[in-house]
Order: C-alpha cells, then structure tokens, then sequence
C-alpha cells in the first residue's frame, strides 16, 4: 500500500509540475497563433501517457537505479573486493587499489550511453542529413567510449578527492585545442554529443553510482565528491567525437596518398612497357 501511495503521489506531483507548461502552451497557441488545436482528445491522451510516463520513470529511479548504483558501489569498495592490499584502512588510502570500481565505471557508462535514446535519435539525423557520411554506429560508439572514459577518469577523482575544477578546465583545454584543428563540420556536432550523453538513462545510473562512492570511502563527502560525474560524462565525449572525426581525416588523407602512389606505380609500369 506504501508503494502504491507513493506511486500516486509522484504521478500527481509529476502532472502538476507539467501544468504550467501545458497552460503557457494553450495560452500561447489561443492568444497568439489564434487556431484550434488538431485532435485535441489525441492531444490530451498523449499528455495524461507523458504524465504517467515521467511519474513511473521517477518511481523507477527511487526504488530501482538509485538503490543499485548505490550497492553496487558499497560492494566494489568492500575490503574483500579491494585490490593489492589485506587491510581496508591502507586499501583505501591507495587509489590502485580501486581497480574494479574503475572498470565496474567504464562498462557501465559505455552500455548506457550506446542505450541512451536521445543519442541515438541524434545519431540518426546525423546520419540523414550528412548523407550517410557521419555512420550512426560510429558516432554512438565515439560518444559511449568518451563517456566511458569520463567517468572512470570520475570516479578515479572521487577516489583521490582531487578538486574537480582541474579536471574540468584541463578537459576543456583539450576541446578548444581540439575545435581549432577538427573539420568544421563535426564540431556542432561533437558539442551537442556532449549533452545528448546527459539524458535519461546515463545520468541516474552515473549520479548514483558517484553519490554512493563518496559516500563508502572514508574522507569523502557526498555533497562535495560525489556530484561531478555527469560534468565528466558531457566533457569527453566531446573530446571523443573530435577525435573520431580527426582520425577519420587522417585515415582519409592517408588512402589518398596510397592511391596516389599506387597510380604512379601503375603509370611508371605502363610507360616501361611502352
């Protein structure tokens, strides 16, 4: 019976957080635009869906994503599962010795970044609009490996309690490096990769995951380690996608030049001939 309160609860609380923006639309689109609105009952179906949809998602993140991320990282931080040392009091003074959360990290911010559906969704028109030129795969595959490396690199910050800003202005170091010498054409792309990383699946996930490290290593406090995570998951997959697209350049220079000299060679044999 709690869960069911709690349910209706969030669900009525939800709609009325949704309520005003329905009301500024209405009011916009009778003041303004001055016409009646297509399938009005299809229109208010679809918004009571929307409503019961986000309260459901906010009951799965308190009773499901948050609670896991949370055990997952008191288990790897367990003395047992600490690596290189018997005692957890030395174990958690040594960064190294947090081999698993690192991994437990990458893994699980590469599989929800690829299953986060606001990036795919980019992906797609990405892929529509350049022509086939930007693959869908490719780009989902640069932006789960830069969000796999942010948050392990993340996580390594908790560990130590390095302060964040350094990370964060030394990444962004590399980005404007980066947006100096990309093509021209990947760099819209590769900023909005950052924030599309930062959505509905990857961000519960990656914030539990933080909250509930900072909370089980001694010294660390959960307001001030433990929040940060999802800055490093929206910087480097920026990093990553310029990468992927310098690469791709490279790649491509690299081919011209051997067809180059695989048609002088080709010349060369027909001129002896001759």
């Amino acid at each position: 019976m709690d869960l069911i309160r709690s349910a209706i609860a969030t669900v009525v609380g939800t709609g009325a957080n949704v309520l005003p923006i329905v009301i500024f639309i209405l009011g916009f689109h009778a003041l303004v635009i001055r016409h009646p609105l297509p399938h009005f009952r299809r229109l208010l179906s679809g918004l009571a869906f929307v409503i019961l949809g986000l309260g459901l998602f906010l009951i799965g993140l308190e009773h499901a994503l948050f609670p896991l991320g949370r055990v997952m990282a008191a288990q790897l931080t367990a003395p047992e599962q600490l690596v290189g040392t018997i005692h957890s009091a030395a174990a958690a003074q040594d960064w190294t010795a947090y081999f698993w959360v690192y991994v437990f990290a990458l893994m699980i911010a590469f599989a929800t970044t690829i299953a986060e559906p606001a990036l795919l969704a980019v992906a797609m028109k990405a892929h529509d609009v350049s022509g086939g030129t930007v693959g869908v795969w490719g780009l989902r595959v640069a932006v789960a490996v830069g969000a796999a490396i942010g948050v392990s690199l993340g996580c390594y910050r908790i560990v130590t309690g390095l302060p964040l800003a350094n990370f964060i202005m030394a990444g962004y170091v590399v980005v404007v490096m980066q947006t100096i010498w990309a093509p021209k054409l990947i760099i819209p792309l590769a900023y909005d990769s950052g924030g599309v990383t930062t959505s509905t699946v990857t961000v519960p996930l990656i914030t539990a995951l933080g909250l509930g490290l900072a909370e089980t290593i001694p010294g660390r406090s959960p307001l001030l380690d433990g929040f940060g995570l999802v800055a490093f998951a929206a910087l480097f997959p920026i990093i990553s996608v310029l990468a992927y697209a310098q690469l791709s350049v490279i790649m491509d220079r690299l081919r011209a030049r051997r067809r180059a000299l695989a048609e002088r060679e080709n010349d060369t044999d027909s001129l002896e001939e001759n």
